[in-house]
């Protein structure tokens, strides 16, 4: 047990080590401050670049299907959208202004939607039709996914994962342990370290959707209807956005809490 807590100890200590405490955006009207750790032999233009090659390779595979969709209705909604929202997001980092963002429609019933690394959407179709949401609700999700993009929690999941992976080998080599008690030693940090930041994670992608909506002039309380018809849609086979984003009441509380501090935003982009 006294081994076990010091290769814990120890493996948390080599993680810290290689990480640099950053913040990635500001506070906005939400709040949202939490430091983040990124692993400093991982830069943002490193991750981005690789995204960007998966985000090409998955368009390339829709064209080849005759799904990805650039004139329909659901794709002009959507493009429209996001570029209303995309204007708003130098408001949390003046650098997404550079940023080389694309926004694409693929034909699916999966109900799903993201925003990967340096500004890459896709939305699939699914999430919009089976659904029937408004432009409001769309702006939720397009928003929530944009602000995970801007918060650049991929890197700092890779960072977690990459320093959960060199605290494991280092403390290995150190003190000659074998594989059940870096089992252990895995199971302590990531416990420790990634589970709680991934609900932060989502917290935050809450908050600053929330206001990035807001300020793009869409009905902040259309939040609250989406994770709704979320919940409702997860009832059966639950769709593939909720494997991630599960909905819950503590979620949808703390989005009514929030409204409030972007009612002000909205109804100034409403004049």
């Amino acid at each position: 047990m006294r081994k076990s807590f010091v290769v814990s100890a120890l493996s948390a200590s080599i993680l810290l080590a290689g990480c640099q405490a950053v913040n990635t955006t500001s506070g906005g009207a939400v709040g949202v401050e939490r430091k983040q750790y990124m692993f400093s032999m991982l830069s943002t233009d490193e991750v981005n670049q690789m995204y960007a090659q998966s985000y090409t390779e998955t368009l390339g595979e829709a064209k080849t299907k005759g799904v990805l969709e650039q004139s329909s209705s659901d794709a002009k909604r959507v493009q429209a959208i996001a570029k209303r929202l995309i204007a708003q997001a130098p408001q949390f980092r003046p650098d997404a202004a550079q940023w080389n963002w694309e926004v694409n429609v693929i034909k699916s019933d999966e109900l799903n939607a993201n925003c990967g690394p340096g500004g890459k959407i896709i939305v699939y179709t699914g999430l919009i039709d089976q659904l029937k949401l408004t432009d409001a609700e769309i702006a939720a999700v397009v928003g929530h996914e944009i602000a995970h993009a801007l918060r650049e929690h991929s890197r700092e999941a890779m960072s977690k994962a990459y320093g959960v992976a060199m605290a494991r080998q280092g403390a290995g080599a150190l003190l000659g342990l074998g594989d059940d008690t870096l089992g252990l030693a895995d199971q302590v940090v990531n416990y420790a370290m990634t589970l709680p930041n991934s609900r932060a994670n989502e917290n935050e992608a809450d908050l600053i959707g929330l206001e990035l909506s807001a300020r793009a002039g869409y009905d902040p309380n259309a939040a609250i209807t989406l994770w709704n018809k979320m919940s409702a849609a997860s009832e059966g086979a639950p769709p593939e956005f909720m494997s991630t984003h599960p909905a819950s009441a503590s979620r949808i509380a703390s989005l009514q809490a929030a409204i409030p501090k972007v009612m002000p935003l909205y109804q100034a982009a409403k004049k």
